[in-house]
């Protein structure tokens, strides 16, 4: 039996009652009939912790618009082919590099200004809201201010503070803020969906600190488990001078491995696939011109490329200094006796080894250099130098 689009949303019911009365009333609106004229807007934020399904809600809000029935049936046309990426009336912004351009933006609210063709809503989904660079979203806040009848705009960012969303976009959109999904609800949906063993779901679901799809990675990715350890094991691994630059090394060489593995075969296949697009190693009269051509797309390619392969180091270093701070955040827990629970129950006696060796203060700052590192990449500094001012503070404390 096919399950409503309104499953992929882990532990979300307040924001599944509030989209689906907004699906009911949009279906409403396309048949001409009376509705709720509060339930149905134009514009929505959707804000939450990472991990919490921010795109998921907004993939699944716009399948349910798309749907036939009107309910996100799950089964339709409109709601297997937006799910799927698909749909040609519903365009996604996933940002590969480091910011969302206004060129991108323009071209993407021109478009957006069409009426549906094969569906019932034109629907934009802007994932990462927060790295639209000013031109952009000036140029989205105009699309906002005075939408086409018939389009929906679907915004998604870490929260609804200025510094994520601007307050005159947030404004005009209708929030809707997720939360972070309890361990219960990540492991069932590991076992359900994904085929996963149980213990290893629920022991996936204790670790993920709420991100399903880390979860769904650590729970089926041999190496994402011993990226894992390996991060976790730097703590109590500190114990000679040396020993900085070694755990520097290795958490940048791993971050760029991951970002080298995952851009590679997509990078050559985009290459290639231009390339056959513009003329390559075609005959005859215009093949100079072609190659020259398919040359300067190649290398406009390979820059955005190379944009999205730092955006890709970065995250990947980001989650591994997440798992540091949680650790030493369960440092914390552990010496202060409280009952909240570990972000790392699995590394339960090693932090309480390390709650025995260090006072509270000494944990405590180093926990504040771990986020400190997090925010001076975010301001461009060189990863490099972040993580070795990182790591000389955890060996000192």
């Amino acid at each position: 039996m096919t399950q409503a689009v309104w499953s992929q949303l882990v532990g979300q019911e307040p924001a599944v009652e509030t989209l689906s009365a907004a699906a009911t009333s949009a279906a409403a609106l396309v048949a001409g009939e009376t509705t709720d004229a509060g339930a149905m807007t134009h514009a929505w934020l959707f804000t939450g912790p990472p991990g919490s399904g921010r795109s998921v809600a907004a993939r699944t809000f716009a399948a349910a618009l798309q749907c036939n029935l009107g309910l996100g049936c799950g089964g339709c046309t409109g709601c297997r082919t937006a799910l799927a990426g698909t749909h040609a009336d519903v365009r996604l912004v996933v940002p590969e590099g480091l910011s969302i351009s206004v060129a991108e933006m323009r071209a993407l609210v021109q478009a957006a200004a069409r009426r549906p063709t094969t569906g019932r809503w034109q629907v934009v989904i802007i994932e990462d809201a927060d790295r639209l660079t000013e031109g952009a979203a000036n140029a989205l806040l105009k699309a906002v201010e005075e939408p086409p009848e018939r389009t929906v705009f679907l915004l998604c960012a870490p929260s609804d503070h200025p510094e994520d969303v601007s307050v005159t976009i947030r404004s005009r959109c209708r929030l809707v803020t997720l939360r972070t999904p309890p361990p219960e609800a990540i492991a069932q949906v590991l076992v359900e969906r994904d085929g996963v063993d149980e213990a290893m779901a629920r022991w996936a679901a204790s670790v993920c600190g709420g991100h399903v799809g880390r979860a769904r990675r650590l729970a089926t990715d041999e190496s994402a488990r011993k990226r894992r350890d390996a991060v976790l094991r730097i703590p109590l691994g500190l114990r000679r001078p040396a020993d900085v630059f070694a755990c520097a090394d290795e958490l940048i060489k791993t971050a760029e491995a991951d970002a080298t593995e995952e851009s590679k075969a997509r990078d050559e296949a985009e290459q290639d696939a231009l390339r056959t697009a513009m003329g390559s190693g075609g005959t005859g009269k215009g093949v100079a011109a072609a190659k020259r051509a398919a040359d300067a797309a190649v290398r406009q390619l390979e820059k955005r490329q190379k944009s999205r392969a730092t955006r890709t180091q970065r995250d990947t270093l980001d989650l591994a200094l997440v798992d540091l701070a949680g650790f030493y955040r369960d440092v914390l827990v552990t010496a202060s006796g409280a009952g909240a629970a570990l972000n790392h129950p699995d590394h339960a006696e090693q932090s309480r080894s390390a709650a025995e060796q260090w006072t509270p203060a000494s944990a405590l700052r180093r926990l504040e250099a771990v986020l400190a590192c997090r925010e001076a990449i975010e301001w461009n500094v060189k990863p490099r130098i972040a993580v070795e001012a990182m790591v000389t503070t955890l060996r000192e404390g």
